[in-house]
């Protein structure tokens, strides 16, 4: 699911990238509708289709349009911000130094080359000495404290049942595949990508001195101990559900269940001090300490080596990023690397984004924006209000308990009201990969010193200058960072249908989840407490089923289908976000009008603008990892999807009985 800026500047940038219309700002790509195309048979392609058709994807990039691909012009800006901060000396310690000397040494390939896997050893040494299932996991509870993650899922957020303090949660975790269906499915494309996950994981052996043989062998190993493990891991589907995958527990009883993890043992070795953990999937853990016991410490070592490899591989010589891209590309459809300006970029807004987004918001970001958008979402609650008012499948008492949930939302716009402390961060210009190691232990220990505190609901959970927006469910809270304030989604300029089209959309869309199939289980204050009667919450229930049997209709790369039981909290959010939003955009002047502008009613520029901001065009196998692990449906039905059930859009072009995406009011998605 973003930008806070407006500059001319920055504006014809992204105009540049994505061939917008002309620039006398009419924000409706007239030029680009594709007449051949009826509204009611694709309204994706009606709006976008001629500019979907000419986009070039350049080779190093998975995608283009809008969305999160919008991320690459804003990383133009970025590197603007480093290439300039790291030429020039600041004070020790200061923001400027660090975020300039980390991205000056990622920069420094001579270096990195020359040191080859040379960074790594001391940890390849390390595994070596491992004699015994105690030692290797002290060792894994080690590397945690710098990043390297292994075979222990380890966090900590907010309690479940307790939104105000912070505990210990413990996930699956353990594969290098995207999720455990890669291990089982047989179909062409998955082998495809098993065998390129093979060789990759022989190639990284190869590089650090095995022969073709030995390599082969030890990346058979590995992937063997992966797919055991995969076969304990629960679905994507499954995830979804919050109830299962709560299960607070003493440690006292994990211990003695499972005596070869030693949980008293390990969480000494992680400096977690607490007598009970979150333990998300229990049936990996069992797993975990079963295999534990019957794979032989031989073979563990092996595993524990291809994890620490694949962790650090784009931080070591180009032969290892080369291996890392080679296998990169067949999930992903790229063809070329990112160049390292744009490699670093991401480094430096992932490792020290709260850093490098103070410099950003100093530079681009237009305050008033701010408070443009905290008008909108303030009209998007009271349209939300007024849907609640009048749902005909709930009872007063649920709406009342809705609606206290929906002003307690907490709404974050722009950047933190306090900014992250990186003081304990060393970074040297001259030393890349320990660089990563200690923003590594400054991360392990800015999540540690969480445990059994009270929540700190000011902090954020994205950069300044990301294009997203997010809910979170245990703070109760939207937020849009500076990033999506920019066209399409959001401008000064624009006339009310544009931008409550946009961002309204997305406002809306946040909103909504609030109330998705996941977050309907979180009361107003965050917690996992039922607030519905039990009639109330079996209509809302029957209700969403009809979004996954809709949306599971959907096919995408011939007869790859959505999948929408994993999709259905985005799906309910995005037919929930055009509705609240078009009922916000009815309470403005324009919105109860009907002044044409580039010959189009109000109405049909509000469908427009989400048409737009939804136009990207992504590689096939990009789009095919995506369906199979993204809770986001593809653009093309964010878009049709949520129009086909929304009668105004309907009267707003004539859509007909025998139109393609036509559908009889019975058949429509109506929850909120």
């Amino acid at each position: 699911m973003k930008k806070y800026l407006y500059l001319t500047f920055i504006l014809a940038l992204a105009g540049a990238w994505e061939n917008f219309d002309s620039p006398k700002k009419s924000f409706v790509d007239v030029r680009g509708i594709d007449t051949s195309v009826k509204p009611g048979d694709n309204f994706f392609r009606y709006v976008n289709g001629r500019w979907y058709d000419t986009a070039r994807i350049a080779d190093d990039q998975t995608g283009v349009g809008s969305y999160s691909f919008m991320n690459i012009p804003q990383k133009e800006l970025l590197q603007h911000i480093l290439d300039s901060v790291s030429k020039n000396s600041h004070p020790i310690g200061s923001i400027d130094q660090k975020v300039g000397d980390f991205y000056a040494s990622g920069m420094d390939t001579i270096t990195i080359n020359r040191r080859g896997y040379e960074p790594i050893q001391p940890t390849l040494k390390r595994i070596d000495a491992i004699g015994d299932v105690p030692s290797l996991l002290k060792f894994v509870a080690v590397e945690m404290k710098t990043g390297n993650r292994s075979i222990i899922g380890f966090g900590i957020s907010p309690d479940d049942k307790n939104s105000r303090i912070n505990i210990a949660h413990i996930y699956q975790t353990g594969i290098g595949l995207p999720d455990r269906d890669y291990y089982f499915k047989t179909d062409s494309s998955t082998l495809r990508i098993q065998q390129a996950y093979k060789k990759y994981l022989g190639n990284l052996f190869t590089l650090t001195g095995s022969d073709r043989a030995t390599a082969e062998k030890n990346a058979t190993i590995v992937y063997d101990i992966e797919k055991q493990i995969a076969a304990s891991h629960k679905t994507n589907i499954e995830l979804r559900d919050v109830k299962a995958n709560y299960n607070k527990t003493a440690i006292a009883l994990l211990n003695q269940t499972q005596p070869n993890i030693g949980w008293r043992a390990l969480l000494a070795n992680l400096d977690a001090k607490t007598d009970s953990i979150d333990v998300g999937q229990p049936a990996y853990y069992g797993k975990l300490n079963e295999l534990l016991g019957s794979i032989s410490i031989h073979d563990w070592k092996i595993y524990l080596k291809a994890g620490t490899l694949k962790t650090y591989a784009d931080a070591l010589s180009k032969p290892f990023t080369d291996a890392s891209f080679e296998f990169a590309k067949v999930m992903s459809g790229q063809t070329v690397q990112k160049s390292r300006r744009q490699v670093m970029t991401q480094n430096v807004d992932g490792l020290l984004g709260q850093a490098l987004g103070q410099l950003y918001v100093k530079r681009y970001f237009n305050e008033d924006a701010k408070k443009r958008v905290l008008a909108l979402v303030n009209n998007l609650q009271k349209s939300f209000e007024n849907r609640i008012n009048h749902l005909d499948w709930m009872s007063d008492s649920t709406k009342q308990k809705a609606k206290e949930k929906l002003y307690a939302i907490t709404k974050k716009i722009g950047y933190p009201d306090k900014w992250r402390n990186y003081d304990k961060v060393q970074i040297d210009r001259t030393k890349y990969f320990e660089n990563l190691l200690s923003l590594g232990r400054n991360q392990y220990q800015f999540q540690l010193a969480r445990l059994n505190k009270p929540v700190d609901r000011t902090e954020w959970g994205t950069t300044p200058s990301t294009v997203t927006a997010y809910y979170n469910p245990a703070f109760n809270e939207i937020v849009f960072p500076a990033g999506i304030l920019q066209f399409p989604y959001f401008d000064f300029a624009a006339d009310d249908a544009i931008n409550y089209g946009g961002i309204g959309m997305v406002i809306g869309h946040e909103m909504t989840h609030a109330f998705d199939d996941q977050g309907a289980q979180y009361d107003k204050d965050g917690n996992v407490k039922n607030w519905w009667t039990k009639e109330d919450y079996d209509k809302f229930k029957a209700k969403t089923k009809m979004v996954v049997d809709l949306y599971s209709s959907f096919t995408v790369l011939d007869n790859v289908h959505v999948k929408g039981a994993l999709t259905l909290g985005e799906n309910t959010a995005d037919n929930g976000g055009i509705a609240i939003a078009y009922d916000a955009f009815k309470m403005t002047k324009q919105g109860q009008g009907n002044e044409m502008i580039d010959g189009f009613t109000p109405d049909q520029r509000f469908f427009l603008s989400i048409a737009r901001i939804w136009r990207v065009k992504t590689r096939d196998a990009f789009m095919l990892t995506y369906v199979n692990t993204n809770p986001h449906s593809p653009a093309i039905w964010r878009v049709n999807g949520p129009l086909m059930s929304f009668a105004p859009f309907y009267k707003a072009f004539n859509v007909q009985p025998g139109d393609k995406n036509y559908k009889p009011d019975d058949q429509r998605i109506k929850i909120w």
